[in-house]
Order: C-alpha cells, then structure tokens, then sequence
C-alpha cells in the first residue's frame, strides 16, 4: 500500500505525499503527534517537521534517520524545515503532494536568479 492510499483508507487529513520533479518522493507532516516543532496542528509557521519513508536514500536527511540502516523505511524526526527545502530544490521541485507551512514551496518550474 501507498502512502497516499493508507492515509485515504484511514481517513487521515494528513499531506499528502510529495513528489519531486526527477520522481524522488516523501513524506512531509506536521501536526500535534508528529516529531516537529511546534508540535500542534495548523501552526502558522513550522521549524521543523517529520519526513517519512524517502523513495530512495537522501543524504541530507540522514542525520534525523530513526533506522539509518534502512533509510527508505523509516522516520525522520525534528528536520529543519530549511533542509527539507534543499531536499525539495536538490529533486529538482515539487509536482504534486503538500507540505507543511514553514518549508519553501518550490515548484518544479522553478528557476534561480543568477
């Protein structure tokens, strides 16, 4: 089952999966039981936030790995919401899924002043 299919089955308002433009994917929430800052729902402004269940291993984010030996099943807790950015701008943007309020959306058209 899928991330987005489990959070359908369980009815879950949870974000739904983000998927990157060159296909990496995850998880990005934030809400009361989650391992973010400030850990309640519908912040105005996350500081970190919970990544969960990478498609493939990502550098950047091992340092938060709950399982480092599995890095594509596992949670990442209390991520700095600027480095789930970089994760986003590495994989070229996001086309689909959401994110929580504090991480950049960077759409994958997205082009950089020179």
């Amino acid at each position: 089952m899928q991330v987005n299919e489990f959070f359908n089955t369980v009815g879950s308002n949870r974000n739904r999966q983000v998927v990157c433009a060159d296909g990496f994917k995850m998880s990005v929430q934030a809400f009361a039981g989650g391992y973010c800052t400030p850990r309640i729902n519908g912040a105005d402004k996350y500081e970190e936030v919970e990544v969960g269940y990478p498609s493939q291993r990502e550098e950047l984010l091992m340092d938060w790995a709950e399982e480092p030996d599995k890095p594509t099943q596992t949670v990442y807790g209390y991520v700095p919401v600027q480095v789930v950015t970089n994760v986003i701008a590495k994989h070229g943007g996001i086309v689909d899924g959401e994110i929580p309020k504090g991480v950049a959306p960077i759409p994958a058209n997205f082009v950089a002043d020179e």
